[in-house]
């Protein structure tokens, strides 16, 4: 634990509300999620979450032409500028109101904001340093009722803005002489989308009850003439010595800009005119619902449609003629996006938490992700690290990527709640336990369903758990008490063990021996002996009901925690408490909106739920109905850090204290129901509900920590809560962490042996300095046929440091086969004494198998594909008659080839033994 965890990546969660983006190559996909931004690489397969974090749920997103900006605007009006190059927040602004959309001008220079009835376009943030990134230019009023959406025209000269009065508005970004502004009608519903043709004023505007108006303008964009200067303008071009405070009465009068709704005939002579030619109906036969998203691309003529019910259209313009009509799901369309060429299609689903990206010319998904529509419950690492699969109260179970991000599988066999997840000690298998009364478990090789445990006797499943040998599966009951044990070869229920008397909380098998720890809310944890018939050896007596509990890596100790928030220590051999820790001021719970009590009041009654120790067995996670996860030091039982997992202030009981603004003589706001009908808004929280209040109209999230768990590897953690999977993972980038250092190690001397071929003292002084650039450099400069000699001079004490250095390069260096052969000579050289010390160098281990994993499944894949490739051209060319066989790759053929190809013919020229042995 001598680095800095910091939050990495959100998994489990791939949209949540507000507007997709495509970046500027058209590669990847930007999602909001909740208040944090995900960047999605369609091209290289891979999930980026941003390090940075609105207040509240993200309403919109801008993205500037140049693809390095973006505008980053919560439901509170606050917004983020945004670095995507640095990956930083450069300025923060308050927009004093909500925001519906925002939209950079294509020349980059403007952006315009739709806040209330109005519009206003400020001067967009350049690349030079400013004081104040957002300067205000211009105030646009016209439309009585909210504004909905922008576009602009190619020249960046005019721009549209949609209103739910349903009119649309052009306004100029300068003063045009011949342009006035006034609402084009037209419509009986909302607006909910208004795009300019290419080069063009001619304008598309789309309302909510799937009507399309085409709207021709008189004149062309280049026949626009600005405003000749007049009254206090034209003093000033004539007068020098304006004074200051003049000019600045003058510009504020600039700023406010108003339109009419109907001019006079007078006004509109000799002026910019608009005509409707032609009207079109998405639901003639009333098929569909309301429309509620669409995208125009402008250079293929393509508009895409999204309706409440999932279905999307794409009609080419201006003939308005359906080229696709498709359903993806049973819930509205919220968001539609079209990349640069105009090839994919990213759709969002803030109802299932649901993300497409389609090709409509081939009709195929370049990407579908979904994450679980309702709270994940549990999670597991697979036993390299490589993979974590979750269980939500959907009854799903999904397995994810840790490198990409992304869902690879998800098995819906299940028909209620999951409860429970874990995997066996291969890594192949996956053990499920749910509400709907069925153990299952799952196979990672043809993703099926392989196993089906029951009981006896219908019960609720509430915690699963699978021994070492992967041999035997128990579960406990809910409300029958009992623990259930299986054999997972057979699938024949072995043993019903009773003797608890409340509801099972959590089961646990010890690491190192046939013992099964069970938690119950009867404040015990008994454990069981499986060698000895499942007799009982100890009961452990609590002081409170049992919520969690864990043992240490090695097996020689037992975290338990208990509902007055305590987690005690044990030894679970003499059955002996070994020490306690206080959580409950560290717990911090907040006040929800409907609490009667405050938090200090009511946080009484939290605890933690869910423990894990550190791969190390040094640290335990502990983490509950609160928004802090903590770590604390076992064996001194101190606190050693507190993890905020979220500042999103639309989920519940986030501020310890309530906002007096929102308290009336009648009560708090939040009890009203915004939508509320003739019935009455007023919502009753229903007596009992522990997960949040179904009887509210608007649910409203609570946060919490359901499940955590460390990764073999001790590199990372992972979180699920509210806001979805969260990946803690180790920062030692800026982090100085010398190792029996003293003065006459400096980098000059590393060099200097270097020079003088004495690569031993330089690799040692390397890591006594432990710095990255010079470890690498001193193990690079190591001959690979002296890497055995240098590694067996090694002490054993720097042999788990090389490993880790290893571990992590293979992440990020070229060099495969290098590293690979200081892997395979450290470990015969040095294996019977890393033997002696598993239990420490177990986490470097298990890191540096996923990491080469991870290669073994990336160059055999590569391999394949050659392969196939070869045999495809020579059964082409038997085909064609030719006499001679295939010429080696190489000359003019090579020439051709991909660019990747060079390594991968490289490495068919090695032979599979050269690739596959290291791997091995």
């Amino acid at each position: 634990m001598k680095f800095a965890y910091r939050f990495s990546n959100l998994l489990g969660t791939v949209y949540r509300c507000g507007n997709l983006n495509f970046t500027c190559d058209g590669n990847s996909v930007i999602s909001p999620v909740g208040n944090r931004v995900t960047v999605f690489d369609l091209k290289n397969n891979k999930s980026d979450t941003l390090p940075l974090a609105t207040r509240y749920n993200i309403k919109c997103v801008g993205l500037s032409p140049d693809g390095r900006l973006a505008i980053i605007v919560d439901e509170g009006g606050d917004a983020l500028l945004a670095s995507l190059v640095c990956r930083a927040v450069l300025h923060r602004f308050h927009f004093k109101g909500a925001v519906h959309s925002v939209s950079f001008s294509p020349d980059g220079r403007k952006f315009v904001v739709t806040k209330g009835n109005l519009a206003q376009m400020y001067h967009a943030p350049g690349r030079k340093r400013e004081f104040n990134a957002f300067v205000l230019d211009k105030t646009y009023f016209g439309p009585y009722d909210e504004t909905t959406c922008i576009d602009w025209t190619d020249d960046s000269r005019c721009f549209a803005v949609g209103s739910k009065d349903m009119s649309t508005w052009v306004f100029g970004a300068e003063r045009w002489d011949n342009l006035i502004y006034y609402a084009l009608g037209g419509h009986k519903d909302a607006i909910v989308g208004c795009f300019f043709e290419s080069s063009s004023l001619d304008l598309y505007t789309l309302s909510q009850d799937g009507a399309l108006c085409v709207w021709q303008c008189d004149t062309p964009p280049e026949g626009l003439r600005l405003k000749a200067p007049a009254g206090w303008k034209a003093d000033l071009l004539q007068r020098e010595g304006e004074d200051e405070d003049e000019d600045e009465d003058g510009a504020e009068r600039e700023t406010t800009i108003r339109g009419k709704a109907a001019p006079a005939a007078e006004e509109q002579r000799g002026k910019v005119q608009y005509s409707r030619v032609a009207k079109y109906f998405f639901n003639k036969e009333g098929d569909f619902n309301h429309l509620t998203a669409a995208a125009y691309h402008k250079k293929v003529h393509l508009l895409v449609t999204g309706f409440a019910s999932g279905i999307f259209h794409l009609h080419e313009l201006p003939e308005f003629n359906l080229i696709h009509s498709l359903s993806i799901s049973d819930q509205r369309v919220s968001s539609i996006a079209i990349n640069g060429s105009g090839d994919w299609i990213a759709f969002g689903c803030s109802g299932l938490g649901q993300l497409l990206v389609w090709e409509w010319q081939s009709e195929s998904y370049v990407l579908k992700q979904q994450g679980h529509f309702n709270s994940m419950v549990s999670l597991a690492y697979s036993p390299d690290g490589q993979y974590i699969v979750t269980g939500g109260d959907d009854s799903k179970v999904k397995v994810w990527n840790t490198l990409s991000g992304f869902c690879f599988i998800t098995f819906t066999e299940h028909s209620s709640g999951v409860t429970g997840v874990t995997f066996t000690t291969t890594g192949y298998v996956i053990v499920t336990s749910s509400m709907d009364g069925t153990v299952r478990a799952f196979d990672l090789h043809r993703y099926r369903n392989f196993r089906t445990f029951t009981s006896p006797r219908p019960t609720q499943f509430s915690c699963v758990a699978v021994d070492s040998s992967g041999d035997i599966v128990s579960a406990g009951a809910q409300d029958s008490f009992e623990i259930l044990i299986w054999s997972m070869q057979t699938g024949r229920l072995l043993d019903v063990l009773s003797g608890h008397e409340g509801p099972i909380s959590g089961l646990c098998f010890n690491p190192m021996k046939s013992v099964l720890a069970s938690a119950s809310w009867d404040r015990t944890v008994r454990l069981w002996d499986m060698a000895d018939s499942w007799r009982t050896t100890e009961t452990l007596a609590l002081t409170s009901d049992a919520l969690a509990v864990t043992f240490r890596p090695d097996g020689a100790e037992l975290a338990v925690a208990t509902l007055n928030s305590q987690i005690t220590f044990w030894d679970p051999e003499s059955a002996a408490q070994t020490g306690s820790v206080e959580g409950r001021h560290d717990l911090k719970t907040g006040r929800k909106e409907l609490d009667k009590t405050t938090a200090k009041h009511s946080a009484k009654g939290k605890a933690f739920t869910t423990l894990c120790y550190s791969a190390d067995g040094r640290s335990i996670l502990a983490g509950g109905m609160s928004k802090f996860v903590c770590i604390y030091h076992v064996k001194e039982q101190i606190l050693r850090k507190k993890f905020e997992i979220s500042c999103n202030l639309s989920l519940d009981a986030m501020e310890e204290f309530l906002n007096r603004r929102k308290m009336t003589e009648f009560g708090n706001l939040a009890l009203i129901d915004q939508d509320a009908t003739e019935e009455g808004g007023v919502t009753i929280p229903l007596p009992g509900v522990k997960k949040g209040d179904m009887s509210s109209r608007h649910f409203k999230p609570e946060i919490r920590v359901t499940s955590l768990r460390f990764s073999p590897t001790g590199r990372c953690w992972a979180a699920t809560t509210t806001e979805g999977l969260l990946i803690y993972s180790l920062d030692a980038r800026m982090l100085f962490d010398p190792f029996e250092l003293d003065t006459s190690v400096t980098p000059a001397q590393i060099r200097a042996a270097l020079c003088q071929r004495d690569f031993t003292r330089a690799i040692l002084m390397a890591f006594r300095l432990n710095e990255r650039k010079l470890l690498q450099e001193a193990l690079e400069s190591v001959p690979w046929d002296e890497i055995g000699v240098i590694s067996s001079s090694l002490p054993d004490v720097y042999v788990e440091k090389v490993l880790e250095f290893l571990a992590s390069s293979f992440e990020e260096s070229r060099h495969l086969e290098f590293y690979l052969i200081w892997t395979q000579k450290l470990l015969m050289v040095h294996g019977q004494q890393l033997k002696s010390r598993v239990g420490t160098l177990l986490p470097a281990v298990q890191f540096l198998q996923k990491s080469i994993q991870r290669h073994w499944d990336d160059v055999s894949k590569l391999c394949d594909w050659n392969r196939y490739n070869m045999q495809y051209a020579l059964a082409v060319s038997k085909q064609r008659g030719l006499k001679r066989p295939l010429e080696p790759p190489g000359g003019e053929e090579e020439a051709d080839a991909p660019e990747d190809g060079d390594g991968s013919l490289r490495l068919l020229r090695r032979g599979p033994g050269d690739a596959d042995g290291p791997l091995a």
